[in-house]
């Protein structure tokens, strides 16, 4: 048993027990050993449980019931858009003439994948005010560091090679410095200023000729729309250097307002988050990148294009920076997220924005009570309290977070960004109900209130999950990554 007193497999396992039936092996094992290098072959059978199929389903379904995803409960975490995935997508992912393909078949084979894939293209340009869009990178870090590397070819190209360092803000993703470190460039901080955005004098003390570019997205990672956007993007660019869209926060402006108006030549979408792919615990992702017609000639290849006789691959890309994924996306995110924008259409794109911000300001306001707000101004699609005050009284965000489980919900984002004292950041997109927030929003004015009564009740919890409070710093110095007999 378990800490828990929960049964592990190995204690569920009875000799001569099978759970499965496997083909007898077409080759046989001379053959086998020319294909497998010997270090590789096993010579002991595995030590592992022997269980009747039935058991082996029940133990993973109750396993399954231990996890939260958005379809079994609310998930409010800050800057990821955890909203509902429409399952007409997971339909049309399903169809064989997507999911039965392979990405080495003859493109004349497969002109139905590339027609769908080339139209998501044209509609994410719409979407961004892009001249161009890769749909290969594979996640939305995976495309910042794509749009960086286009933007330092770009300047290397140009033989501007001084161009060394990037800007983000001191609110920024923290996959933003990291890729741009990744990328082969120095990050610079810039400050933000008392309303929660750039500081623009700011901005201009740090901007220069070794300035490759400012990464930053709008609304911002506090959720407020940074209102000075345009003169942001005339500095960065009469220092000669490039605009970056973290595309994180695009669900607050869809079909509202577009990067490429505001003045940014670089986006990268993440299409698991506002064009609802499912995404958790590792993927999938999709992160498309988008550029001004500058940049084009340094996207990816292949390029996926309409030719005189139908869809093509165009490898015919001198000043690319090659392939970044293997083969050409996720293509079954893709097939979801075109799926999902035809099926909400300019005017629907445009409710999703409209609900998302009315959702957040509806929160943040019945919430300001109870918590500190730090910023007290119309927000987007997301907000930011602090938990200052519980933290006088012994109870901190962490400790919120905990009780929070035991009322079935997911914690919002903690503790980031990182400018914001015991930090919360809640989103609760367009796809949840007024009965969905109001019941949150009730759960949360009473761990209000017993940080204030009886603290005690939060500083233990989680009282009502499987697994108990962690030692947090314990389990990420020595995490157990697998399975032994001697737990």
């Amino acid at each position: 048993m378990n800490k828990n007193n929960q049964p592990l497999v190995f204690e569920l396992s009875k000799s001569g027990r099978t759970g499965y039936s496997l083909p007898e092996m077409d080759i046989n094992a001379q053959a086998l050993e020319e294909i497998i290098p010997e270090a590789y072959i096993r010579k002991e059978a595995a030590d592992l449980p022997e269980m009747a199929e039935l058991d082996i389903m029940r133990h993973y379904t109750a396993l399954s019931k231990r996890n939260h995803g958005v379809d079994s409960g609310f998930y409010p975490l800050g800057s990821c858009t955890m909203k509902y995935n429409p399952k007409i997508n997971e339909s049309v992912a399903r169809y064989n003439g997507f999911a039965h393909i392979h990405p080495l078949q003859d493109p004349a084979t497969v002109q139905g994948a590339l027609e769908l894939m080339y139209d998501l293209q044209q509609s994410l340009i719409e979407i961004t005010g892009m001249d161009q869009v890769t749909l290969q990178p594979a996640a939305g870090a995976h495309g910042e560091w794509t749009g960086l590397m286009m933007i330092r070819a770009y300047h290397e190209n140009n033989g501007d090679h001084k161009r060394t360092k990037v800007i983000v803000p001191d609110s920024a993703h923290g996959t933003n410095p990291a890729s741009a470190t990744i990328a082969g460039f120095e990050t610079i901080t810039v400050k933000s200023n008392e309303h929660g955005m750039v500081d623009l004098e700011d901005l201009k003390r740090v901007v220069g000729e070794d300035t490759a570019a400012l990464m930053l997205t709008n609304p911002n990672t506090l959720g407020l729309f940074e209102q000075q956007i345009i003169e942001m993007a005339e500095i960065v660019h009469q220092a000669g250097g490039k605009l970056y869209y973290d595309g994180a926060n695009l669900n607050a402006v869809l079909s509202k307002a577009r990067p490429g108006d505001m003045g940014f030549d670089v986006v990268h979408l993440n299409l698991h988050k506002t064009f609802t792919g499912p995404h958790g615990g590792g993927g999938p992702g999709s992160g498309p990148v988008g550029v001004k017609e500058d940049l084009m000639p340094y996207l990816p290849a292949p390029l996926i294009v309409k030719g005189e006789s139908g869809y093509e691959l165009d490898n015919d890309r001198p000043y690319s920076i090659g392939r970044v994924k293997p083969f050409f996306g996720n293509f079954g995110i893709n097939v979801r997220a075109y799926t999902y924008i035809r099926s909400m259409g300019p005017d629907g794109l445009r409710a999703v924005t409209e609900n998302a911000v009315l959702n957040a300001n509806y929160m943040m306001r019945k919430l300001a009570p109870y918590y500190d707000l730090p910023y007290d101004r119309h927000c987007k699609h997301e907000f930011v309290l602090s938990g200052r005050r519980q933290k006088k009284l012994g109870v901190r965000t962490l400790d919120i977070a905990k009780r929070l489980l035991d009322f079935g919900y997911h914690p919002p984002t903690t503790y980031f960004p990182l400018n914001v004292e015991e930090c919360m950041m809640i989103e609760p997109t367009e796809t949840e109900s007024k009965e969905t927030l109001d019941g949150f929003i009730d759960t949360m004015i009473q761990i209000a209130k017993e940080a204030e009564e009886t603290p005690d009740i939060i500083l233990e919890a989680p009282h009502t999950t499987v697994i108990k409070r962690l030692d947090e710093t314990q389990a990420a110095r020595k995490p157990i990554l697998r399975y032994t007999k001697e737990i």
